[in-house]
Order: structure tokens, then sequence, then C-alpha cells
């Protein structure tokens, strides 16, 4: 999809260029559907295939690169329903076009396919600044941490064991990687004895000194993620990712009071307001934000600081590419997902893309978000 939105610009990017010289000239959205190695799941979906939204801003010259991982209805929203609205802006007012668009998303609703239309257009549009500033986008928004801790994220419920260590063994002795994390709460809690089975046949993998993280997805009743959680406890893992429904207040902190592993939750956020009641509600220990889904980086930053005020760190989830610049800038960070299927369609997709060394991954010093659409790769997957 190109959208048919363009404005003329007052000025070019040069030398004597200022930061009132440039207008957003145009938009674009497209959409692409990789297929996976092999079926995928959780505790509560299954996919074949992830899709890719790619938002393309211009100004001066520049094109800065956003994106969502969502249906090709976000692209539709940005055609119709945001490129107007920040074509002919200034190209330097980032925030000012993130708060036009949330208020032409008022009738359609944030939370769900706006919201994430509204994250990729944002990313976009602070990829274009730094761009235009030919600044790397963690040195513009000043940079707090020089690396960005990861950790390995897979481990699908549909893995056989062979599956799961191989993948393990390529996270922890290829890439170095000391944090891994792997999916349970089959089939909604109904294979309470597999998951246990993995989350022990995964620590032999890893050995004792790898960080071991598990996440059910919301799989799991209270009662059933007490009970599964206490032998999370013997097995030595630290962080147990939505136990029950993220929606269940009340139910990650009764399950957060009676184990010993953090609790954490976050990533089906999709504005300011959904953050500070899960943080002022005491139910986790560390903040998950999607800034393919928040409202971009605008809103990620804001929620960073909500999380700050009540004594929490967050973590990024999944879109490893899209989160690593900015969550330089965020100094109650803990970590960023290293999440398989996005990191081998980024790798794809992208030029540029970034290599873990000793559990961290260090921010490059190209322009913005440093990295280059490789669309000829890209168009034997393009749906829309």
């Amino acid at each position: 999809m190109t959208s048919p939105h363009h404005a003329s610009t007052s000025g070019t990017v040069g030398a004597s260029a200022t930061v009132s010289d440039v207008s957003v000239t145009g938009v674009s959205a497209s959409v692409y559907t990789v297929p996976t190695e092999s079926p995928e799941a959780d505790g509560t979906f299954g996919w074949t295939n992830t899709t890719l939204v790619l938002v393309q801003v211009s100004a001066g010259g520049q094109t800065g690169l956003g994106w969502t991982y969502g249906s090709v209805a976000c692209a539709t929203v940005v055609e119709r329903d945001l490129a107007s609205v920040i074509c002919g802006r200034d190209a330097f007012d980032v925030v000012g076009a993130w708060s036009a668009m949330v208020d032409a998303l008022r009738n359609l609703g944030r939370p769900g396919v706006a919201g994430m239309a509204l994250s990729a257009v944002d990313c976009a549009l602070w990829d274009l600044k730094a761009r235009l500033l030919g600044v790397p986008l963690h040195r513009l928004l000043g940079r707090a941490h020089s690396a960005v801790p990861i950790y390995g994220s897979g481990g699908f419920t549909t893995y056989t064991d062979d599956a799961l260590a191989a993948q393990l063994r390529g996270w922890v002795e290829n890439d170095d990687i000391p944090r891994v994390k792997i999916k349970i709460g089959e089939s909604r809690g109904q294979r309470v004895d597999r998951d246990l089975a993995r989350v022990e046949h995964t620590r032999r993998v890893v050995g004792s000194s790898t960080e071991l993280f598990v996440d059910a997805n919301g799989g799991y009743t209270i009662g059933q993620a007490v009970r599964v959680g206490r032998h999370l406890d013997e097995l030595g893992v630290s962080w147990f990712e939505e136990p029950v429904s993220s929606d269940d207040l009340a139910g990650l902190r009764q399950v957060r009071d009676q184990l010993g592993a953090d609790v954490t939750a976050g990533e089906y956020g999709y504005d300011l307001p959904y953050f500070e009641r899960m943080c002022r509600a005491d139910a986790i220990d560390c903040l998950q934000v999607d800034i393919t889904r928040c409202g971009g980086l605008t809103e990620l930053l804001r929620v960073a600081a909500v999380a700050a005020a009540h004594g929490l760190q967050i973590s990024g989830h999944c879109a490893p590419h899209l989160h690593l610049e900015a969550l330089a800038a965020v100094p109650n960070l803990r970590h960023q997902e290293w999440f398989h299927d996005h990191v081998l369609i980024e790798r794809r997709l992208f030029a540029g893309t970034a290599d873990p060394s000793g559990g961290i991954v260090t921010p490059n010093d190209r322009p913005g978000l440093g990295l280059a659409w490789r669309a000829a790769e890209a168009e034997s997957f393009r749906v829309a």
C-alpha cells in the first residue's frame, strides 16, 4: 500500500538547514507475511506465519522506518486516518504529530489495530528526525546505557525436546546469552506435566548458571499458577511472565505474593493509563512494554517514567531492532526480548541489524535506527 498523501517542503536538509526547515512530504505503508520455520504455539495461541507492517515517512530527502507486527488493517489505518494528519507537518515536531494522531484516532478506538498503526508511524517519525539531524537515535534521545541486555526467547510448546535443546544451545553457546525464556501453559494449562518436564529439560540443557524465564501467556488459573510456580522456584526460574491473564491484576498480585520468581506483564498495553493501573495495582515486579503497540517511542518513554515512579524497571517485548535505540535511553531498563521469530525476520528484511555479544547488544552509530529496508528481499513476502 502506498499513501496518496504528499505535501511540499519549505527547505532541504543541509549545512544551512534549521529544525524548522523540513516538512513531512509522504507516508507509505506496506505489509509482509513471513512463514515460520515450523508451526509454533504458546499457552493460548498458535501460528504458522508472522505479518510485519512497514511504515515509511519521508522529508528532506530522508526516509524514516517504523513497523509493527499485526494485521494488514494497520496499514489501512495509516493510509486512511494518519497520513493526512502528519503530511505537511514539521518533521522535527514528533511529539506534536503524535498528539495529532491520537486525536484523529478518537472515534476508532486506540487499543488494538489503531494503536499499532500509531506506534509504527511514531517510530518512523523518530527515525526520520534522527536521520535528518545525522545522529543515531539513541544519541538524539540521550543515552543512559552503552548497551542493552537481552534474553533469548522462543521455546515454543510445539517444539520437540531436541528442537528446544538446539535453540537453547544456540543462544547460550553460540550467542553467549546468559538468559533464556520458554513457553509454558500449553493448551491453556491442560498440560502441566509437560510444562514442568520442559522446564526441567531446559534447566539441564542450559545449566545452573543461566537465568531461566518462562511465559505462560495467561494460560493458567490463579491456583494453577501458584502450584506450578512453586515447582518453578525449585528449578531456579526467576521470571514468570503472565502466569494468569494480564487483565487480572488481582490475580497477578496473588501469584506474585506467593512465589519467589518475578511476576511480569504489560506486553498488551496500548496506552499510558493501562500501564499506570498495572503499576498501581502492585501486581508485577517488572513492567513489559511493546513499542509496536504502546503508542511508539513517544509513549514508551512516558511508560518508562510511570514505571520508575513506582520503583519498577521495564523490559522491551519483541521487535528487538525497533526497541534497542529507545531502550538505551531509558534509565530504569532491565532488558530486551531477543524473540526468535522477529530476530529472523528483521535480519532478513533489514540491513544493519545487530549481533549479540556477552548477553548485550550495542546500539550502532549510524543515523536514526541505523537500518536500511531490503526492498528486493522483502518483495516475495509482500501481501499488500
